[in-house]
């Protein structure tokens, strides 16, 4: 799920500073082993 994707599913404008400060808490939430980055820009949940 890429960051475009979380806003549109929270109903958040596709405006390059949402998408931006989504990008960058899906990356925070990386380090304590929460989510996976798949790909460039691409998150899913740790399993």
């Amino acid at each position: 799920m890429t960051a475009r994707d979380v806003c549109e599913a929270l109903d958040n404008e596709l405006l390059p500073k949402n998408i931006e400060g989504t990008h960058a808490k899906s990356k925070r939430l990386v380090k304590p082993d929460i989510l996976t980055e798949v790909d460039t820009g691409g998150f899913t949940r740790k399993k």
